[in-house]
């Protein structure tokens, strides 16, 4: 074969070759281009919803024969879930556009039920039979409902007359003086966000973020803080969060010093904490160390007695929205507590642990110390008074024996 017969020879395998490329980036491109049929609108077992779903069928057999277990279930009285509806119900209301919108109590249902149970949203899927991608914007919409409707109305708004009031329960019953409420801190458990790295990761080796809260003398919530991420060190953990900060810079509104004794010289009125936070003009917290004299060992157990409150609202709250005793994935008026529920005295100043206490152990993690110990003389003077007063005028009969 010559060259130009060798020349022509090549250039025909090369055209051939090109053909079967161009056909087979023409047979891949039909078939990328070719319609995949459509997915259902909805499986099967949402369909039944209204038949089978837990809202329909569990929740309306409960309400009308057996009101502890939709207690039990969503962790409030049917009543109480129709006051909440009420309140509620407009900012949860959806425009009918195609299909029927998922009904307003359902959601708040749900939603509940979540909170209640700590199981995951595609358990809450099974059970009231909607797609999970739905249940998780249903619950957050929920969430944010609840907090908008009752922020203002269950928390405090920081005044003088609202201080002096709970104030005056605080003395009433737990003998404690110009007390304005219990403060402590806990990590709440979490998965770790993605792409979170180590911000949620926290000195107890998981990851979390920080609830920071004061209660009154009657076991209620009056200010929280909420979203600090663990990997804050304890020192800063109060420093930083925004009741910290109000507290340390006298931003709260607190009464103006008084006298709690006839004749005596005007006294701050201090929030009740533990070792974890520092001592100031506005907190007060136990003394150091185990040998002790019998003043600082009754002032502790004076302080204590009432700062027990704050943790006791803690272990209710976890035993009552049982979320908290897991770690959680995601991207009000006084009302009746059973006296067996928490904390309280026998008839000589023993303590009764409250039965929260038995439930399983639960993923609130106490924040640890939040701050340094240096503190100046005025609050350390303000301690040794308030001591002094404990074993003189304002003894109680059962605190020499602690």
């Amino acid at each position: 074969m010559n060259r130009r017969g060798y020349v022509q020879l090549e250039l025909e395998k090369r055209r051939r070759m090109n053909n079967v490329l161009l056909l087979s980036l023409l047979l891949i491109t039909r078939r990328k281009n070719k319609r995949t049929p459509k997915r259902f609108w909805i499986r099967d077992i949402f369909k039944k919803r209204q038949q089978l779903g837990a809202y329909h069928n569990l929740l309306n057999e409960m309400r009308l024969t057996d009101t502890e277990k939709y207690f039990n279930y969503l962790r409030m009285s049917s009543e109480n879930f129709n006051n909440l509806l009420n309140i509620v119900g407009p900012k949860l209301l959806k425009i009918h556009c195609v299909r029927e919108p998922i009904s307003i109590g359902e959601r708040l249902a749900l939603t509940l039920r979540y909170l209640a149970s700590g199981d995951s949203m595609v358990s809450i899927s099974y059970a009231f039979r909607i797609a999970p991608t739905t249940i998780t914007h249903i619950i957050y919409e929920t969430c944010n409902a609840i907090w908008d409707c009752l922020a203002d109305s269950v928390l405090l708004k920081p005044d003088e007359e609202s201080w002096l009031n709970i104030a005056k329960e605080f003395e009433e019953r737990w003998q404690l003086p110009h007390c304005v409420g219990a403060i402590d801190g806990k990590h709440v458990s979490i998965q770790a966000p993605a792409h979170s790295g180590s911000t949620y990761y926290n000195y107890k080796g998981s990851h979390s973020i920080v609830l920071l809260a004061l209660c009154d003398a009657r076991y209620k919530f009056t200010l929280v803080d909420i979203g600090s991420e663990g990997r804050h060190s304890d020192g800063g953990i109060f420093k930083n969060s925004n009741i910290g900060k109000r507290i340390l810079e006298n931003q709260m509104k607190f009464p103006a010093p008084s006298a709690f004794t006839e004749n005596g010289d005007p006294f701050n009125y201090y929030i009740a904490a533990d070792e974890a936070f520092p001592l100031s003009t506005c907190i007060m917290r136990p003394y150091p160390g185990s040998f002790l004299s019998q003043t600082k060992r009754i002032f502790n157990y004076r302080l204590c007695r009432a700062r027990r409150v704050i943790e006791n609202v803690f272990g209710i709250l976890a035993a009552r929205w049982r979320i908290y005793r897991k770690a959680i994935i995601a991207s009000q008026p006084t009302r009746y507590c059973s006296s067996l529920t928490i904390d309280r005295e026998d008839e000589f100043g023993g303590v009764i642990g409250g039965d929260w206490r038995k439930e399983p152990s639960n993923n609130l993690i106490s924040v640890g110390r939040t701050s340094t110990n240096m503190y100046g003389r005025v609050a350390e003077t303000m301690r040794e008074r308030l001591s002094k007063y404990f074993v003189g005028q304002g003894a109680v009969a059962f605190q020499w024996d602690k």
